[in-house]
């Protein structure tokens, strides 16, 4: 049985963009053969209708069939638009979506929501009172790596979770220095930074599997390493600027979980993430889950993201002290795109498709937007 596409516009597809999000991730996910059988682009919303039309002509998409608009509330008027994607910096999120969440469209912001907790109650008010269906990019929950850590320790076959321990090294290429287009990273109020965007996937994932640090138990310390960052200018490689830093870029938490099936009472959580390079050879990312009967240990040396297929899983048993590599790979419709974009197209083909399990909804995602604003306001 054939389906009808659901009418789709994209909010920050930009033929300037510093950040190239849009274009790595969602649009491969939107233009591949499972993302068009479902999801059709039929309009882009950039800061004017003339970056809008540029926007459709260097993305070589129809400017018969896509239409431009400069305008969130001229979008959000648009009756033959179903569902609102917004790819902006996380400052303009709230600006840009409210209005097609308040017509009661359907709408797929990227993470971090917004830039205050404010704004995402703001969010979900509107959301409740106008019936739209709202999901959220915390894709990496749904990452194979993720969701194949997540079947081992909820098999039992390890016994229950003792404690978990993660590092995260991400943010930037160079710890001391950011790039003119990210300087924005040094200013907490923006919303968008190494802390909210790659702990904040990185902790999402964590928690996804092994369930939600109980609030009251949670230990945080942040430390700001660099409060004067340089600016470098990429095209030309010197540095343009220095300025203030009010973002920490390390970040400790210890906290205990809730008792479940497969986790014993009082086990233990404990997260290191720095905007910083590893020592030499070290991961960008590992984690290991401490269980009774075994050990279970994710190691992925591109990043905290899980794009890579270099992500290994291995298993200790603890009685045989034999350590079994675990197998794990993309669904057949996620190697229709590049990896940086695999599993942004699973959660936008479920989120099309109705598939609750499958996405994150904004409900969800305000409780780790709440949760990571407490632990970066010190109010844990």
């Amino acid at each position: 049985m054939s389906v009808t596409p659901v009418r789709t516009a994209l909010i920050g597809l930009s033929a300037s963009a510093v950040t190239a999000w849009a274009a790595d991730a969602h649009l491969p996910a939107l233009q591949s053969p499972s993302g068009q059988a479902l999801i059709q682009i039929t309009a882009l919303c950039n800061s004017s209708v003339a970056a809008a039309e540029s926007a459709i002509r260097t993305y070589h998409l129809d400017p018969a069939t896509v239409k431009a608009y400069g305008s969130p509330d001229d979008l959000a008027a648009d009756p033959t638009v179903d569902l609102v994607i917004c790819t902006t910096r996380v400052d303009k999120h709230y600006e840009t979506v409210l209005a097609s969440v308040r017509a009661g469209k359907s709408v797929y912001i990227e993470w971090p929501i917004s830039s205050t907790v404010a704004e995402v109650e703001e969010l979900l008010s509107v959301a409740r009172a106008s019936g739209a269906s709202v999901a959220v990019g915390l894709q990496a929950r749904f990452a194979p790596p993720v969701l194949k850590v997540k079947e081992i320790l909820r098999s039992g076959q390890l016994g229950r979770l003792l404690s978990t321990e993660v590092r995260g090294f991400a943010g930037t290429q160079a710890r001391d220095v950011l790039p003119i287009g990210l300087k924005y990273f040094a200013q907490k109020k923006v919303g968008g930074n190494p802390i909210t965007i790659g702990f904040g996937h990185m902790i999402d994932s964590v928690q996804s599997v092994v369930g939600d640090v109980i609030p009251g138990t949670d230990q945080v310390h942040t430390q700001i390493q660099h409060t004067k960052v340089p600016v470098l200018d990429p095209q030309s490689g010197t540095i343009v600027e220095t300025v203030d830093s009010d973002v920490p870029d390390l970040l400790g938490l210890h906290g205990s979980l809730p008792e479940s099936p497969y986790t014993v009472p009082g086990a233990s959580l404990m997260a290191y993430f720095a905007r910083s390079q590893t020592y030499p050879g070290d991961p960008l990312l590992s984690w290991t889950l401490s269980c009774e009967l075994g050990t279970i240990r994710l190691v992925a040396p591109a990043g905290v993201s899980l794009h890579d297929p270099s992500t290994t899983i291995s298993v200790h048993h603890r009685a045989t002290d034999k350590v079994d590599e675990i197998e794990w790979t993309w669904s057949k419709e996620q190697f229709e795109v590049p990896e940086k974009a695999r599993s942004v197209q699973r959660s936008l083909i479920n989120f099309a498709a109705r598939v609750p399990e499958g996405y994150v909804s904004l409900e969800d995602a305000a409780v780790r937007a709440r949760q990571i604003a407490r632990w970066l306001d010190g109010t844990q």
